[in-house]
Formats: structure tokens, sequence, C-alpha cells
């Protein structure tokens, strides 16, 4: 079977889920096929390795895999990568069947030897131990990818920062946006950005990923797009604390739009660009993480805010949930450059000091009066 006959018959299984007896009503499906054969056969085919095998990271080989690429999947856990080898299926995408062309493999160096392109997408908190374990296989001027959302805490480095400290050799580059995996996987629109320290590198892995399914735009602040991914999963657990007490839309939206403003007014202080975060980096990616139910931050939240603790929650999720991780370092970084973040201070202060989510509540709505935006001047003031 050709390369373009595979795609269709990918495409075809794995959106039977949005399905119904009579056909794709939501998706049109004519319309993803013959667009896949328009991008199919105007690329140029990179060896890729993707290192993580959890959802999101068996989803973006997914879709390198049907834009042409020879992809190396890889996972840490040896019997994990001979079931997905045999299965071609992980439990956490469920339905989604992953290309016999996609090797499966617990070999990193298998993996990053002789690539041009390596996806990271581990935890954040295992980032520094997985690159440092790449360093030797890694070839100088290979561009690595990050698909993590996160900031290390003590060292308070952005995902990207820790690559170039322990892998020199390579240029780093940064996914970020609203992207489920559950959606990539089956190639439900989605749109990204890439973030890179050149527009060379940046365009070249735009070609890379983009498809009729997946639309990526460029740009060239990565500390923004980093920091909009790892600080809008703490606002996503506050919205998913909101939800399992029961509060409306009403609340939901003022957490969105002032978290966003908490986003914002810290990114701004580190360098981060206001354009990066009113947009897919930014407001995106926190709107479909305050709204999803695929969003383990939110899941994780609303069984906090229905009374479970911090650890039962991450237990009765089992994914990981970087807005937990992510909490502390944001606190750090408030510190550091002297940042008012009500929000997330107090998403500190019920995973971290045991705090009923009802006094939180009242704490934010019982702040001191304000303007919304000081920087809009009444009349006869100047600006």
């Amino acid at each position: 079977m050709g390369q373009n006959e595979r795609r269709i018959c990918f495409a075809i299984r794995n959106n039977r889920h949005y399905a119904g007896a009579d056909g794709l009503r939501d998706f049109d499906l004519l319309t993803l096929v013959s667009s896949l054969l328009h991008y199919g056969g105007r690329r140029r085919m990179e060896k890729i390795g993707v290192i993580g095998a959890g959802s999101w990271g068996t989803a973006l080989a997914i879709l390198l895999n049907e834009n042409g690429n020879d992809v190396t999947l890889w996972s840490h856990r040896a019997e994990e990568a001979a079931k997905v080898q045999k299965d071609r299926e992980i439990s956490k995408l469920p339905g989604i069947h992953i290309p016999e062309s996609i090797a499966v493999t617990a070999d990193l160096a298998e993996t990053v030897r002789g690539k041009k392109v390596l996806v990271l997408v581990v935890p954040s908190k295992a980032v520094r131990e997985t690159a440092e374990k790449m360093r030797e296989f890694v070839e100088p001027g290979a561009v690595i990818v990050s698909a993590v959302k996160g900031i290390e805490e003590g060292t308070l480095f952005t995902m990207t920062d820790i690559i170039e400290e322990v892998i020199p050799q390579a240029e780093t580059a940064a996914l970020s946006g609203p992207s489920h995996a559950e959606e990539v996987a089956r190639l439900l629109p989605t749109a990204c950005v890439i973030g890179a320290h050149t527009e060379e590198t940046a365009r070249f892995l735009q070609k890379l990923f983009m498809s009729a399914v997946f639309r990526v735009y460029i740009s060239a602040d990565m500390l923004g797009i980093e920091l909009g991914g790892a600080l809008k999963n703490v606002i996503a657990l506050a919205a998913g604390i909101a939800d399992g007490m029961g509060y409306g839309d009403n609340a939901k939206a003022a957490l969105i739009t002032r978290g966003i403003v908490e986003i914002a007014r810290l990114g701004m202080k580190m360098g981060g660009r206001l354009e990066t975060f009113s947009g897919l980096t930014g407001i995106g990616d926190l709107i479909v993480t305050c709204a999803s139910m695929h969003s383990r931050n939110r899941r994780a939240g609303i069984l906090m805010g229905q009374g479970k603790t911090m650890e039962e929650a991450m237990q009765e999720v089992n994914m990981v949930v970087e807005g937990v991780y992510s909490a502390k370092a944001a606190m750090e970084l408030a510190k550091k450059y002297d940042t008012e973040l009500p929000i997330i201070e107090q998403v500190n202060q019920i995973l971290f000091e045991g705090k009923d989510p009802k006094e939180a509540v009242s704490n934010l709505m019982l702040r001191d009066s304000n303007t919304e935006n000081s920087l809009i001047p009444w009349p006869g003031q100047r600006n």
C-alpha cells in the first residue's frame, strides 16, 4: 500500500469515533483526504525521533508519520514499548491505531542517533534527566523541539533553557497551543505555534508539522510561548476547582480572563510579548484547558473542588498533572519579578498548604477593590 492510500485508510479508521452509521457528520472526510494528499506530495521526508510515548508524544508521532516522515517513538519502559509495538494502541488514546510504519522502542540511542529532528514529549520533571541521557547521541546541529509545558523548580528554567544547557550542540524550538492529544491523534483540526531562535528553523519545522488538519504558525517569542503553556495549567486547576464546587459559567469566565492577565503580567516582566499571551499559546491554550474534559489539569481541579486531596486527585486522573509542578515555580517567579498573581497564589495554598477552596474563593472575591486595567486613563487624566 502506498503512502497516499495509507493516509486515506488512517483518516477513515481513526475518525469513525466521530461518525454515525450514515457517515461522518461533523468532519468532512473528503476534504481531509484530498488535503492530506495535497500536502503529502509537497514535503521531504525527515527521520524524526519522538522522545516520550504518552498520549501527546504518540499523537505527535502519528501526525508526523502521516505527514510522510520516518518516525521512531521512544518509551522509557521496555515492556510498554514491546506492548505498543505489538498492539499498536496505548491505553490513554483508546480506539486510536498507531500505524505500523512508526517504530516503537525503548532504545534511546536508536531513537536519537542520526535524527535531524527530535521531539521531546516527557513530563516536565523528567526533561533534565532525559536530556542528560540523550546528550551523547544527539548530532551537532540537530533540532530538538520541546512539546513540554512546564517550568523547572529551583532553576526556574523553561524547558528549552534546560535542553540548551544540557545539550549545547543542538538547536531548540518550542511547540505549543490549544492541542488535546485525543483530537490531534484523530486528525481533527488544530492550530499551534512553533517558536525558535531563527526564522529559518521555525519555517523548516512549520513545513514539517503542518498539514490539512494541523495548522502551524511561527513566532520569535519562545519565552512567551513557553510561559503561556506552563502557567495556563495552574489557572486550569483553579477553573476545575470552581467546577468541582458547583460554581457556574460566570466564575469560569472570570478565572479565564483574570488568569490570562496574571500570565501576561508575569510573562511581560520576564520579557515575553503581550501579542503572544493574546494568541494561541496564551488565551487560546488557556480556554481549551479550562473548558475541556480532555484537560487533565481541569479534571484534577474538579476532584479537589469536590473534596479530594491533591494526591488523591492526581492518582485518580492517572496522568501527569503539570499544573501541580508549575504552581510552585510560578510563585517563585512572582517573587523574583515582584509580580502579583492572586489566583496562582491561592492555587498554591490549596495544593500545598491544605487551604479550603471555599476560603480561597472568598479571599479572591474580597481582595481590595481595583480598576480592571490601570493603563486606561479616566477623562482628563494623562495616560
